[in-house]
């Protein structure tokens, strides 16, 4: 039998749960990291290089905003929350995943059993 995954993000997915996370309210990296990873019960977990290279692409294409502040431990850290253009992003991310989950999962039912 093949590997079992345990843990990651599904391919695609980066994008879509970086900007859930940040919808919920400003968080540093490690915040949206600690996030992800209570939230998905740890199914969900990024390596901290993608999850950086993620933040940066997204502020860049102008979906997050980064300001600097303190974290809860006093350390100086980036804070990323959604811009509009984030928001839009976020809900079309959403709408085709559900979409795509929902057809998935049509595919996985067993088949009725004929009479």
């Amino acid at each position: 039998m093949g590997k079992r995954m345990t843990s990651g993000v599904l391919p695609g997915t980066v994008d879509l749960v970086i900007l859930r996370a940040v919808s919920e309210g400003p968080l540093h990296g490690f915040g949206i990291s600690r996030r992800l990873r209570e939230k998905s019960r740890g199914v969900v977990e990024l390596q901290d290089a993608a999850l950086y290279q993620a933040l940066h692409r997204l502020s860049r294409q102008g979906l997050l905003t980064a300001t600097w502040g303190l974290s809860e431990s006093n350390r100086r850290a980036r804070f990323y929350e959604l811009t509009p253009q984030g928001n839009q992003q976020l809900v079309r991310e959403e709408t085709f995943f559900r979409d795509y989950v929902e057809g998935v999962m049509r595919i996985l039912a067993p088949e009725p059993a004929s009479a």
